[in-house]
This record gives C-alpha cells, structure tokens and sequence, in this order.
C-alpha cells in the first residue's frame, strides 16, 4: 500500500497547486477591474510575469533556503523521489508567487515594469523562503524556543503571516516610496477618486480567489490521510462573516463586498484546522470591518495610495488571522487547543518586522540604483501604452 499511498498525496498536493495557480488569475483581474482602463493590460502581464519569476526565484534559490532541498541532480535522481518533492514544489510555490502578486495591487499604475520583476525575484529568492523556513521547516530554532518559552511553538496552518502578512508589509514601503498616482492628492487638500475600471472583473477576480482558496487552505494539509474537513468548513464561515461584515461596514460598495470574502479568508488560515466554526465566522467578521475601516482611513486621511489595500487586506488582516490562531484556536472558546497567544503574537510580530526590512532594503536598493517609477509622460499615457504599446481596448490604435 505504500506506493499506492505516495501516489495519492503526491495527486493530491498536485491537485493542490492547480487550485493555487488558477488564483493568480484571480489577483490578475481583481487588479484588472481595480485599477483605470488605462493600466487593464499591465495588470495581466505583471501577474503573469511575475509567476513566471518567481518560479526560477524559487526554484534555483528559494526553496533550498527554506527546506534545504536542491533540484540540481540529475533527472533520473529526480524521478526516483516518486514525485512527491516535486509537486511539493509546485504547491509551496504557488504560495511563494502569491507574495509578488500581493505586491502588485499596492504599486499598480505608476512603478516600472522591469524594476518590479527585478524585486520579485529577489523576495521570492530570499526574503519570503527565510521567514518561510523558519516558521515552515523550523530553521534557526525560532520555533523550538517559542515552544521551551511559551508552551506552543507558532502556528500557521496555511500562511495568514507566512503569506499574506508578508506581501501585505512587504508592499508597505514599496507604495510608500513610490508614492501616489498622479492627481490622486492634492495640495489643497482634495481627493481626486480614480474609481475602478470594471467591477465585473474585479468580482471575477474575488470569485477565483475564492474558489481556489479552498484548495490552498484545504490542500495545506499536504497529505490525502491528513485532509480535515474542519479546515474546509472554517473556511467557509470566515468567507462569509468577511463577505457580510464587508456588506454592513462598507455599506453596500461592490469593491469591499467583493473584497470582504478575501478579508476573511486570509484571516482564518493560520488556525482554520483548529477553529470551532463560530469562531472562525467571527474571525472573518472581524477581518471583513478591518479592511473596510483601514482601507478608508490608509486611503483618504493618511494618503497612501495603496491601490487594491492590500496593506490592510493582506498585511493588516494576515497579522489580526496569526492573532486570532491563538484566541478562537483555544479550548476555552470552542478550539482544538495547543496554541500559545505569546507565541502567536511574537511569530506575527516576527512576521511583520522581516517583511519591512526586507521591503525597504529591496525597493529603497531598486530606487536608489534604477528607480521604481515611471515617469511623469508614461504614467499619464497609462502603463498599457507606455510599457506594452497597446491597450485593452484598441480601438483607438486602430482608427484613423
């Protein structure tokens, strides 16, 4: 039975990754429909893109960092492993390449485009597999102190700090050093509102984000014998106390009812296999009225233009879903137990703080050497003719 076993965890984590992949189409049109017409095709591509550095990023570097394991041996090596390394690959992978991807809805419309692809690889290669490692793979003995000290090492089931946190705060100062969109802010004081271009996409965006966050809550599990239906339940409740709490705090705004299921499903990773399902509604609930109120206050009292809020959504919702592991995970409110509030609290922080050193070491680096925006002309004519030399619509490329 053991080879017929290999072989279903390695369909199973496989089936996985496909599920992980198919949302990196969800974060290429929820920016697609978010941002002006004007930057519809540098969306696309930059998502695209991306992916497709983060997988060299990953694979030459990455993943030896975090796990120790080299793909340079030879192929007949490599197929003797039964596959399950590489799909494994694959799954983590996709979780990696979610990170650049967070990224990209905060610096839409204004950062460069080669700048960008430059930074990826160098998050996907080095920062994110870092922090990964040690929260994932134990490495430097982070988690075996928290264990000694607290009584439960840090727990994060599907990556509310190892992913989200991270791309949330990563993107931090890389908005910030690139600054508002042009006519965004002005002197007096005035907000000019860049609404966005297609909330038809952007709900198909949250709609694939949705679908394919099951399989990477879900599939996290990494083995068929390990799968929990708690997790797939908990899940489901966050989705929709994000979704409803979004509905309530935004008051009927598409962009944050669409937004609200992606709040609370970033929120309820880290402890979605330990949650009672209240709980984890409550969790989502939380999630889905702390982006709405954050995205607002970032947007329109502090100024910072962070495109699709991926700082409040991903950052700031990520940290409050590390958190929340250690209250609603505990016994005495309905959870499996085995979780420590210090140590929840301490490896959040310590999410928090490698992501914005490695966000304004990598991008203050970028700005300094090549810089990261495009200039004044370029960004007015939008990302899509200046970068690609066509636009979503090319009608007026092809008129007289």
């Amino acid at each position: 039975m053991d080879p017929f076993k290999t072989s279903a965890d390695t369909l199973f984590v496989l089936l996985g990754a496909i599920m992980v992949l198919a949302m990196h189409a969800g974060f290429a049109f929820l920016e697609l429909g978010t941002v002006r017409k004007k930057s519809q095709v540098n969306a696309l591509v930059k998502i695209l893109a991306d992916f497709a550095m983060s997988t060299v990023a990953y694979f030459l570097i990455g993943y030896s960092i975090a796990y120790g394991t080299t793909f340079f041996v030879g192929a007949e090596q490599l197929a003797a492993s039964s596959g399950f390394e590489l799909v494994k690959f694959f799954f983590l992978l996709t979780f990696a390449a979610a990170v650049p991807a967070i990224i990209s809805g905060g610096i839409a419309e204004r950062a460069r485009f080669g700048p960008q692809l430059i930074a990826t690889f160098v998050i996907v290669g080095f920062v994110y597999p870092f922090f990964e490692g040690i929260v994932w793979n134990n490495n430097f003995g982070f988690q075996e102190w928290l264990k000694s000290s607290f009584g439960a090492s840090f727990h994060d089931f599907a990556g509310s700090v190892v992913v989200h946190t991270l791309g949330g705060w990563i993107a931090l100062p890389a908005v910030l050093l690139l600054g508002a969109r042009r006519g965004r802010y002005h002197k007096s004081g005035a907000i000019s509102a860049h609404p966005p271009s297609s909330i038809p996409f952007l709900a198909l965006g949250a709609w694939m984000l949705t679908v394919g966050w099951f399989g990477f809550n879900v599939m996290s599990a990494q083995r068929l014998d390990a799968i929990n239906g708690l997790v797939a339940i908990n899940s489901l409740m966050a989705m929709a106390g994000g979704t409803l709490a979004a509905l309530a705090a935004g008051r009927n705004d598409p962009g944050f009812v669409h937004n609200g299921p992606l709040a609370g499903l970033v929120a309820v990773c880290a402890g979605s296999d330990l949650m009672h399902p209240m709980g984890a509604f409550v969790v989502g609930g939380v999630a889905g009225g702390l982006f709405v109120y954050l995205f607002t206050i970032a947007q329109n009292r502090w100024k910072i233009d962070d495109v699709l809020g991926v700082w409040p959504l991903h950052g700031l919702c990520g940290a409050w879903g590390g958190i929340a592991a250690g209250i609603f995970g505990s016994t005495a409110l309905g959870g499996l137990g085995g979780v420590s509030l210090a140590a929840q609290g301490i490896g959040t922080l310590a999410g928090i703080l490698v992501a914005l050193a490695g966000g304004i070491v990598v991008y203050a680096a970028i700005k300094a050497v090549i810089g990261l925006r495009l200039e004044p002309e370029a960004e007015f004519a939008g990302a899509d003719l200046s970068i690609h030399r066509i636009s979503s619509t090319a009608e007026r490329e092809t008129s007289w």
